[in-house]
């Protein structure tokens, strides 16, 4: 359905410091800075990318937003999370786990700019 997701990023290289460690942390290569100074990390399936905001104002968090991550096992989702805090992100909703009455694993955060992201397992 998607062929890409852009969040915004204040400072490129912080932000792409944080996402390069929780991608890594499932698998993905490093971002590669574009000659206009994004940064954009290409899959089979999709391409995730960071970018300063063309409008010139600072990038913030959308109100309601979440990206998520698809991760193959819950110590997938538990160390992109931890990779996440390690990189200058910062926890956020409840801690990394199954929650109550579903199948899904899921560890929340906030990247550098305080963009709410999101790893997700389906357990069966």
């Amino acid at each position: 359905m998607f062929s890409h997701v852009m969040v915004g990023a204040n400072n490129i290289e912080e932000s792409k410091k944080f996402y390069d460690a929780v991608l890594g942390a499932i698998g993905y290569a490093p971002g590669v800075i574009d000659p206009k100074g994004r940064c954009f990390y290409a899959t089979k399936s999709g391409i995730f990318a960071i970018s300063i905001p063309i409008d010139g104002n600072s990038a913030g968090p959308g109100n309601g937003s979440t990206v998520g991550f698809s991760v193959d096992s819950q110590e997938l989702g538990d160390a992109w999370h931890a990779a996440g805090l390690e990189n200058g992100g910062s926890t956020c909703e409840d801690p990394p786990g199954v929650r109550e009455d579903s199948n899904i694993y899921l560890a929340y955060l906030r990247d550098p700019a305080g963009n709410k992201i999101c790893a997700l397992h389906r357990l069966s």
